[in-house]
């Protein structure tokens, strides 16, 4: 199977299990993404969600089946090149009390490659930081301690990163989990807006659906480690 031009990720029949697992993590994965379009990937505690982003972004290799991310293989070794025009945000983003690093060294953190193969002015660098953090509301934060700052203002800070980087597709698992109502809204229609202004994809994990189901394209359903249902909006 190749992949098809056009394609944001396509898995065909996909299986996962982790080391020393008896039994695949998730199975009989088929799906196709598109770009300029939100996926909502939702279901209970251990449906496979989060080991289903980590495969499409090449994180995890299928034992059956194949994965394309932007149109390669991921068990090819231009997989690696291909993660650097993808973002992340894992559940895990906690910083301790002590880390030092500044909101805006963080966010900064998110244009290490870029400033790396070409060259970013400090101007274009500032513009990019400020720009995300308008549209996430955290202006107020860019010159304290990340270690300093709140479960929620640390999430909306990370999101930032990944952002920055102008990513063709976004990861992101349970960016809610520790966001208040309102929060939850101002990212939910950051993200649909970015989709469909850079004409990217982002793939959403979230078992708390509002407000996101309202603003996704594709609501993908899982439970127990295969696709239940899939919903275009």
């Amino acid at each position: 199977m190749e992949a098809i031009q056009g394609e944001a990720i396509r898995l065909s029949d996909v299986w996962v299990a982790y080391s020393g697992s008896g039994r695949p993590a998730i199975r009989e994965i088929n799906l196709k993404i598109d770009y300029n379009s939100l996926i909502l990937i939702t279901g209970p505690n251990g449906a496979g969600k989060t080991t289903l982003i980590e495969t499409c972004l090449g994180l995890l290799k299928p034992i059956r089946g194949e994965v394309f991310l932007l149109g390669v293989n991921t068990k090819s070794r231009k997989i690696i090149k291909v993660r650097r025009k993808c973002s992340y945000v894992p559940q895990d983003f906690m910083k301790p009390p002590y880390e030092s690093y500044t909101a805006k060294h963080v966010i900064k953190l998110g244009l290490a490659t870029d400033m790396c193969l070409f060259g970013l002015s400090d101007l274009e660098i500032k513009r990019r930081i400020l720009n995300v953090a308008k549209m996430l509301q955290i202006e107020d934060l860019l010159d304290r301690p990340i270690g300093t700052l709140s479960g929620g203002q640390q999430q909306k800070v990370y999101i930032a990163r990944a952002l920055v980087r102008e990513p063709k597709v976004l990861f992101l698992d349970e960016p809610f989990s520790s966001i208040d109502e309102e929060s939850r809204y101002v990212i939910a229609k950051v993200i649909h807006e970015y989709v469909h202004q850079k004409k990217a994809c982002a793939l959403v994990v979230s078992h708390d659906v509002d407000p996101i189901i309202d603003l996704s394209d594709i609501i993908v359903h899982m439970d127990n480690g295969k696709i239940t249902n899939v919903e275009v909006n």
